[in-house]
């Protein structure tokens, strides 16, 4: 295992401020803490270093924001925009869970444009250029300093955890890592977004807050290799609704399509080979009581099959006929 202490160029004085010691960290439930949305582009623009506060003021990625707000109601489905580093290819656009890749588009606006409403609003190929199928993984890790520091101090010491243990396993390959822009929430940094099959190769996008360099290796054999959420850390998903987590028994609730990989509770979600989920219960058993609150007493409901009921009729019904022929004897022998 790396030695994290040796990754991290962290003052102990910033680490408690703004990196993995301060205060706040693992001080709100973030499950569901992302806003529903079906589609994600990343425009590749510069690098971190040179982004402004609020990126989507400048260049390229100013004109795909203005586009995707005035067209917003002709998306087919909610569609969110970062921006990524460029490493000198300015101007390609990746989209998920499409898992496709644009390249070159230029800094005008007849050609975003163009782009914008063949690809995002009608979903089809873009008439100006060629699309390439992506494969592997994904991973992007908020570094955006100018916009938060507590981004610019945790993200880079995640994504180097990261580029250690994918080089150390030989994953070069099957993923890919950059550095992304502003993704919301800055105060559970580290944040970082993952776009993965699953075992039918359908691709899911979850978010991760509250990640530490410690995180890197189970997000890597858990939720990449396998597609189980690490719920402790896991913010919401693609696809998903967003805002006030949806509560089950006291469990944020698990998006289908994904397996739960938590030891802190007793048991968790699979996945069936129909894409349904069963969590902790055989598919052959009875239905749970029903538990209704009546002011202080509490009443527990159990649903009964048909044949139980068509028993009970008939076991109702061969008392009263006993009862009613005892009944006559009496009035006899009276």
């Amino acid at each position: 295992m790396a030695n994290v202490e040796n990754l991290s160029s962290v003052p102990a004085s910033e680490d408690t401020e703004f990196g993995f010691k301060r205060p706040e960290m693992y001080s709100a439930d973030i499950a569901n803490s992302i806003n529903s949305y079906g589609r994600h582009v990343f425009v590749f623009y510069k690098t971190p270093e040179a982004w402004l506060s609020q990126i989507e003021d400048e260049g390229l990625p100013q004109r795909f924001a203005t586009l995707l707000k005035d067209r917003k109601s002709d998306l087919p489905v909610p569609t969110k925009l970062n921006v990524c580093e460029g490493g000198g290819s300015d101007g390609d656009v990746l989209i998920f869970p499409d898992m496709v890749r644009y390249k070159g588009i230029k800094d005008e606006e007849v050609e975003v444009e163009s782009f914008v409403e063949d690809v995002l609003v009608n979903e089809k190929p873009w008439r100006f250029g060629r699309e390439e199928k992506l494969s592997g993984s994904f991973v992007f890790v908020c570094t955006h300093a100018s916009r938060d520091k507590r981004c610019g101090v945790c993200g880079p010491v995640i994504l180097e955890r990261f580029k250690e243990e994918i080089g150390s396993r030989g994953l070069s390959e099957q993923i890919s890592l950059r550095r992304c822009s502003h993704v919301g929430q800055h105060k559970y940094s580290g944040n970082i977004i993952i776009f993965s099959p699953d075992s039918s190769g359908k691709i899911f996008g979850n978010w991760y807050g509250y990640v530490t360099p410690e995180d890197v290796p189970e997000l890597l054999d858990q939720q990449i290799a396998k597609g189980e959420i690490i719920q402790r850390i896991w913010r919401g998903q693609m696809g998903l609704p967003g805002g006030v987590p949806e509560r089950e028994h006291g469990q944020a609730v698990i998006p289908s399509g994904n397996s739960v990989a938590d030891k802190s509770t007793g048991g968790g979600c699979c996945q069936g080979s129909n894409g349904s989920v069963s969590c902790c219960q055989n598919e052959n058993s009875k239905p749970e009581p029903i538990k209704k609150e009546v002011r202080k007493c509490t009443i527990w409901f159990q649903p009964l099959d048909k044949e139980e009921i068509y028993i009970g009729a008939a076991v109702v019904g061969a008392v009263a006929t006993v009862a009613m022929i005892a009944f006559t004897i009496y009035k006899r022998s009276g």
